[in-house]
C-alpha cells in the first residue's frame, strides 16, 4: 500500500492491527504514524489506552505485556513504538506479529533504514493484515511533482515554476517542505496559486540570486548577471555550496545536451523525454540549446564533472570554494 492508501483507510476509521513503518524517508513514517495517534482513539480515550513507548528504553517482553492487555472501556487500545530500530530485541516480536491482539493497535517506527525481509521476522510483517510499509526516500527529480501533489491534497495549486524552484532551493527534506507549504497556507489568500514570487517572499530564496536566475544567465551567456550571482553566492557560499550548484547545472546542461538529439521531435515528446512539466521551462532549454552546441554541452558537463571532484578535495590544489566556482563559471562562459 502506498502513504496515501494508508492514511485514507486511517482517516475512515479502518486500522490494521500492526503498522510496522520501515525506510529511509522519516516524513511517511512520521505522517502514517501521527495520523493513528490522531484518528484511533477519541482524546477521552487515549490517557487508558494508549501507549508510547521508545526502542531504546523497553525490551520485547514489556513491549509484550502492553501489547497483549484489553483496552478498558474501549472497542481498542493503542501501542506506539518510537525508534523501534533502536531495540536490539525487536526480532523476539515475531510470534506476536504472526498472532496479534484484534483489539490492539501497534505502531513501530522504525527509521533511517530497513529492516531485512529476509529473516523469520521479517517474513512475519508479510502476513494478513499487517500494514508493511516502505518509507522510501524520493529522487531530485521527483520532488516537483511530490510539492504539487502534496499542494493538491491541501486543497492549494502551486504553479509549476513555483514548484520547481522550492524543490531546488529546499532539496529533499520533505517535513522541511511540508512545514513551508503549512507557511504558505497561513500567508496567502485562500485559493490563491502559490507562485514564484510567494516563494521569495515567503521562504527567504532570493529573487535575482538563485540556481535558476544562474542556469537563465548562463543559458543566455549574460556574463554581467553571471558574475553578480557569481560573486553573491561567493559572499555565502555556505547557503550556496559549489557541489550543490554543480549538481543543479549538471541536471540542467544534460537536459540541453539531450535536446539536440531530439531536434523535429513534437513539444510533447521532448517534453516527456527531458522530464518536464511545462512549456514554461522548455522555452528556455530551447534557447540554451540554441547558445550551446551539443559539442560545448559535453565540454561543460566534463568540466562540471573535472570541478565536483575538485571541490571535494581531488585533484585540488588548495584552490578556495569561492574561486573553484568562478573558475567554473568562466570555463562555462567560454
Amino acid at each position: 500500500m502506498t502513504a496515501e492508501e494508508i492514511l485514507r483507510d486511517i482517516q475512515s476509521g479502518r486500522f490494521a492491527p500492526v503498522y510496522f513503518l520501515h525506510g529511509e524517508e522519516p516524513f511517511f513514517i512520521d505522517q502514517i504514524a501521527d495520523a493513528v495517534e490522531a484518528k484511533a482513539l477519541p482524546e477521552s480515550e487515549r490517557g487508558f489506552n494508549q501507549t508510547i513507548l521508545y526502542g531504546k528504553e523497553v525490551d520485547h517482553l514489556t513491549l509484550l505485556d502492553h501489547l497483549r492487555r484489553y483496552p478498558m472501556m474501549s472497542e481498542r487500545q493503542v501501542v506506539i513504538l518510537r525508534e523501534a530500530q533502536e531495540m536490539k530485541s525487536l526480532a523476539e516480536l515475531t510470534s506476536y506479529i504472526e498472532n496479534p491482539m484484534p483489539s490492539t493497535v501497534f505502531v513501530a517506527s522504525y527509521k533511517h533504514k530497513k529492516i531485512d525481509a529476509r529473516t523469520k521476522f521479517g517474513k512475519a510483517l508479510g502476513g494478513k493484515n499487517i500494514v508493511f510499509f516502505e518509507g522510501k526516500k524520493l529522487y531530485d527529480n521527483q520532488i516537483a511533482d511530490w510539492i504539487s501533489s502534496a499542494c493538491k491534497a491541501r486543497k492549494q495549486s502551486i504553479e509549476p515554476n513555483a514548484a520547481a524552484l522550492m524543490a531546488e532551493y529546499l532539496g529533499t527534506d520533505l517535513a522541511k517542505i511540508a512545514n513551508e507549504l503549512d507557511k504558505l497556507a497561513l500567508n496567502l489568500p485562500a485559493g490563491a496559486a502559490i507562485s514564484v514570487a510567494h516563494i521569495q517572499d515567503n521562504i527567504g530564496i532570493s529573487k535575482d540570486y538563485n540556481v535558476f536566475e544562474l542556469q537563465k544567465a548562463l543559458a543566455t551567456r549574460d556574463r554581467t548577471k553571471v558574475a553578480r550571482i557569481q560573486q553573491h553566492f561567493a559572499s555565502n557560499i555556505k547557503k550556496n555550496p559549489l557541489i550543490v550548484t554543480i549538481s543543479s547545472l549538471y541536471a540542467y546542461f544534460s537536459k540541453v545536451f539531450m535536446l539536440h538529439s531530439l531536434k523535429g521531435q513534437p513539444d510533447s515528446e521532448v517534453l516527456k523525454a527531458l522530464e518536464l512539466r511545462s512549456d514554461w521551462f522548455l522555452k528556455e532549454y530551447k534557447a540554451a540549446a540554441a547558445n550551446f552546441s551539443a559539442g560545448q554541452c559535453a565540454q561543460i558537463i566534463g568540466h562540471l564533472k573535472d570541478y565536483d571532484l575538485r571541490s571535494k578535495g581531488v585533484h585540488n590544489d588548495g584552490t578556495e570554494e569561492e574561486e573553484l566556482m568562478k573558475e567554473l563559471f568562466w570555463k562555462i562562459l567560454n
